[in-house]
């Protein structure tokens, strides 16, 4: 469901899927082909959030930021079920795994992976390609030149998902 919220319509792009059980409030950019899952939460109420295409917000996924900013996720990201993001800036390409947590105004390089489950805090500026795990978030490693073949396939299921859910549509079962 989209809100307008404050004077500012959520802007959705060509191609892009947002669940009829995902809340999308206010002050909110989405790009082309995106998927917006069913219960996820945007909230542009108090700042503004621009995602770029491509990108996956999986089920449950809650954005917001804090008032008077800007938190850009970029393109072919991978937000994972349940994760909560404050950020100020998801580079390109970067997961968020399920059930991550990336706190207010923290930075997520290109190409970089928040393990499942890990808590990136406040302020904390996450390089670009390398995996990071655990509360508070440290890294792990790099990442490695393969998973980024694999990352490729598996964000395009996204992509092919929200065509699909565009295409034949998603009817209720009758009572």
């Amino acid at each position: 469901m989209l809100y307008v919220f404050d004077g500012y319509t959520p802007e959705i792009g060509e191609g892009t899927y947002v669940s009829e059980t995902a809340i999308v409030i206010g002050n909110v950019k989405i790009g082309d082909n995106c998927y917006i899952g069913h219960g996820a939460i945007l909230r542009g109420d108090y700042g503004r959030i621009e995602i770029d295409s491509e990108t996956a917000v999986e089920e449950g996924v809650i954005i917001h930021v804090p008032p008077d900013s800007v938190g850009r996720i970029g393109k072919k990201v991978t937000l994972g079920h349940g994760a909560i993001v404050h950020s100020e800036d998801i580079g390109d390409w970067a997961v968020i795994g399920m059930g991550a947590i990336v706190s207010i105004r923290a930075k997520i390089g290109t190409g970089s992976v928040v393990a499942e489950g890990a808590v990136v805090t406040r302020n904390q500026v996450v390089p670009e390609k390398v995996v990071v795990g655990g509360n508070p978030a440290k890294i792990i490693r790099e990442v490695k030149e393969d998973e980024y073949v694999l990352s490729s396939q598996i964000k395009h299921i996204y992509v092919d998902l929200a065509e699909k859910y565009l295409k034949i549509g998603m009817p209720r079962v009758p009572e």
